[in-house]
């Protein structure tokens, strides 16, 4: 017999309280510990929901190995990762931008190597411009790349811009407008469509709003 939980993976990290937040609005049980909980698997108080607490990189994997009915993850991460999901609902959360950025003074100039995490958004993103660079992998404080001579640009997400304009960056391109997403395993969509498909309307409930203002500003600044 299918077991009729949901489980859920959950992004930790920067998304999580809004993700939490939304997931309250809409009606959805969870552990009133889970925010503070080293446990990294948890179930709802009415045991309908199983959450699966994990670094963003990993939800997409527990999603399409089926571990995870349901996942909730950057659409950043979904791009990179590319797997074999079902890409059901954005959340209008976690809001940002994919950019290529660089000096002010490299506006216009060659690119031969490009430092970001994101190698194969930063790949693709080159390739489809007829533009073959070097993508060198960095983790952390890829900002430095191009003031220490490492790269021409970096691919990163950019939010707020504050970290760039304090390292004299700018940004040379928008790749993509970047927010949060909730995934599904394809079996897992067939065999519980019933459930999927009632938290994905509770969620899109909530969450309209959010994703009004945020096609707003993407028309405001043509993205």
């Amino acid at each position: 017999m299918t077991d009729q939980r949901l489980t859920i993976a959950l992004s930790k990290g920067r998304i999580m309280l809004d993700t939490l937040r939304l997931l309250q609005q809409a009606g959805i049980p969870v552990p009133e510990d889970l925010e503070e909980s080293r446990k990294l698997i948890l179930e709802s108080p009415d045991g309908r929901y199983r959450y699966i607490l994990a670094k963003p990189v990993d939800v997409p994997t527990y999603v399409e190995y089926g571990v995870a009915d349901l996942g909730i993850v950057g659409k950043d991460v979904l791009l990179e990762a590319e797997r074999d999901l079902y890409e059901l609902l954005d959340l209008g959360i976690g809001v940002c931008r994919m950019c290529v950025c660089g000096l002010p003074d490299g506006k216009g100039g060659s690119v031969s190597r490009v430092a970001s995490k994101y190698l194969r958004i930063a790949t693709e993103h080159f390739r489809s411009r007829g533009q073959q660079v070097e993508v060198v992998y960095l983790n952390g404080s890829v900002e430095l790349a191009p003031l220490i001579g490492l790269a021409d640009r970096i691919v990163d997400l950019v939010e707020t811009g504050r970290t760039l304009q304090e390292n004299g960056l700018v940004i040379h391109e928008v790749i993509v407008p970047i927010s949060t997403r909730v995934v599904a395993n394809r079996m897992s969509f067939r065999l519980k469509s019933e459930q999927i498909n009632s938290l994905v309307e509770g969620l899109r409930e909530v969450s309209a709003p959010l994703v009004q203002a945020q096609n707003d500003l993407l028309a405001k600044t043509n993205l």
